[in-house]
């Protein structure tokens, strides 16, 4: 998964490398699952071969290095010194994304389109996948993980305060925590991944108003 990149708020003393994804190709080279995968296994292990993520995800060592270059190439993943002189790992370059002023043109809103579908499917995906789960997991976990849905009546200002909201509670977490940081997680933690779904409908008889 793609880290933090739903998160809008600034990187005010955050612990995370933060990147502004504006330009429209390097945001649709995001648009691919196995892309996806790789840079969850390099922030999940901190650092990673093209041997480990291949390992990982049973793949060709070959495939791993194609799409590890190509992150490479639009700067979302680099190499960096190992243990030895053999295959040096691979590190993510940001642990968080913001891309908030690619919506400002036709191709960089279209891009952001691509990659939301993406992100919307692999979520949908990890939700069945919890489902086969979660009658292993405590009730503690149990009973604050899943799908949960509201709709209410808001102004647009109140779109904004609540989703303003919810990102600032993430941020406490995120900012401290990056996903390669190993050393920053609390005992007893795993990767925890929120999507919200905030989709504005149509007023009842009529039509949004431009």
């Amino acid at each position: 998964m793609i880290p933090s990149m739903s998160l809008e708020s600034g990187p005010e003393r955050s612990k995370q490398r933060w990147r502004l994804l504006d330009d429209p190709v390097a945001i649709r080279a995001l648009a691919h699952p196995l892309r996806h995968d790789l840079m969850s296994i390099i922030g999940r292990l901190g650092k990673a071969t093209t041997a480990d993520a291949a390992r990982e995800l049973g793949i060709s060592h070959g495939l791993a290095s194609h799409h590890l270059r190509q992150l490479a190439k639009y700067g979302f993943v680099e190499q960096v010194a190992g243990k030895d002189h053999r295959e040096r790992p691979w590190r993510l370059v940001a642990t968080s994304y913001t891309w908030s002023r690619a919506r400002q043109t036709a191709e960089g809103s279209a891009a952001v389109d691509v990659v939301e579908q993406l992100a919307a499917e692999r979520t949908v995906e990890a939700l069945l996948d919890w489902q086969q789960r979660r009658a292993d997991w405590p009730a503690g976990w149990q009973d604050h993980a899943g799908l949960g849905e509201s709709t209410v009546w808001l102004t647009e200002t109140e779109f904004a305060e609540i989703t303003g909201a919810m990102d600032a509670l993430l941020l406490r977490y995120v900012n401290e925590r990056p996903l390669d940081d190993l050393a920053s997680r609390p005992e007893g933690s795993v990767p925890v991944t929120f999507t919200l779904f905030a989709v504005p409908g149509e007023p009842s008889g009529n039509r949004r108003k431009d």
